[in-house]
């Protein structure tokens, strides 16, 4: 995007498209599921990071399983773009990479402990929420187009996200968060 559109935008302007706009539902349906393999290969590549950083067993063991789950989920989208006769190659999302990025911050400004676990688990809900408003929109709009194959598998990586997303609000609310601010308290 041109500075003057990303400025245009920010201020509630028109933006002009690009000359590879999506023209229909397809086109921008194909673009969102490039956006979301992208994202799903860079999720591979990071989670180990915030297992390798995170102290309580059960969160490394849920983010350890998350990174099998989340290999499963890059080979539906393969699947998908096979079904769909489309080159399954990525399409950079800034959305992920800023995601990664917050996530990585949170861990540079947390010691290891309850505390850095529970900005882990706020991290990680944060791309679940992603996730999770992607596949959503990525099964309505296979749904729409017809391809109801596509969509159910949509739909089953979409149930995986929310299941993840529910593991880790129940670990943060079951004993990280407490633990955290019990360290708040003790060193008061």
């Amino acid at each position: 995007m041109k500075k003057t559109d990303a400025k245009n935008a920010q201020q509630g302007r028109k933006v002009t498209a690009t000359s590879s706009a999506a023209e229909g539902l397809e086109e921008l349906f194909i673009d969102s599921l490039k956006d979301i393999v992208y994202a799903e290969r860079a999720l591979v590549k990071s989670l180990p990071k915030m297992a390798k950083n995170a102290s309580e067993p059960k969160l490394i063991e849920a983010i350890e399983n998350h990174v099998v789950i989340t290999e499963g989920q890059v080979d539906r989208l393969e699947k998908i773009f096979e079904i769909l006769g489309e080159n399954n190659r990525g399409k950079k999302c800034d959305a992920i990479e800023g995601l990664i990025k917050e996530g990585e911050s949170i861990m540079q400004e947390t010691e290891v402990g309850p505390v850095r676990d529970a900005g882990i688990i706020a991290a990680s809900q944060k791309i679940e929420h992603y996730e999770i408003a992607s596949y959503g929109t990525l099964a309505a709009f296979a749904k729409t187009l017809g391809e109801d194959e596509v969509a159910a598998l949509l739909e089953e990586t979409l149930a995986e996200e929310k299941e993840a997303d529910s593991l880790l609000t129940d670990s943060a609310y079951n004993a990280i968060n407490f633990e955290a601010a019990e360290e708040d308290n003790s060193g008061k």
